[in-house]
């Protein structure tokens, strides 16, 4: 008689547990600077070197510390008029030296349903960030990103983010976890509908 109640006590925990909202969840908070409505994650998503790239601990056994990648959607609404931009920060380490992340085709994001190339944006001047950068010596920057892209990054198994480095090669970073979760939250938060 006690196994049924620790199977209702598991499914309880079972479903509590998959109800729960993920830790990167969607944040609003109004500009005091420029009174727009700005919409992001709480924090940034982190991309972290693929094992593509080789050497990985060969790197870490020589005492390199490795590059780190941070990206996060940003909605600016002012007065109803909304745009959208893709923040994403590189934490460089010792590994390889990246180059000018806002140089022409400088970061390409990689999906499902194939590649883009980023282009930089300005972003609007505000009293503060929409994320805060993870390393003071990095490179932060916007980028375009329209509704669409931003349904596909939501939709997409795959978030790769592909860097060019200083000698023109590239460095890829892949999302350390299943971002799509995450990103429907953002979508449901920012109610973007598929209508």
């Amino acid at each position: 008689m006690r196994l049924p109640a620790i199977a209702i006590i598991l499914a309880m925990v079972l479903l509590y547990a998959c109800s729960t909202p993920s830790s990167i969840k969607p944040v609003e908070y109004l500009d005091d600077r420029t009174a727009m409505t700005v919409g992001s994650l709480k924090e940034p998503i982190e991309l972290v070197p693929s094992l593509r790239q080789g050497g990985l601990r060969a790197i870490a056994s020589l005492g390199k510390r490795l590059s780190f990648a941070y990206l996060g959607p940003v909605e600016w609404d002012r007065s109803g008029s909304i745009v959208y931009g893709l923040w994403v920060h590189i934490a460089p380490g010792t590994d390889r030296p990246i180059a000018d992340i806002r140089s022409n085709a400088a970061l390409t994001i990689v999906l499902d349903n194939g590649t883009r190339v980023l282009t930089p944006i300005d972003a609007p001047q505000l009293g503060r960030g929409a994320y805060q950068a993870v390393a003071s010596w990095g490179q932060t920057a916007y980028f375009e990103l329209t509704v669409e892209m931003l349904k596909q990054m939501a939709a997409s198994e795959k978030l790769e983010l592909n860097v060019r480095a200083a000698d023109d090669s590239i460095v890829n970073f892949v999302a350390s976890g299943d971002t799509r979760g995450t990103l429907r939250e953002y979508l449901h938060a920012r109610g973007i509908t598929d209508d």
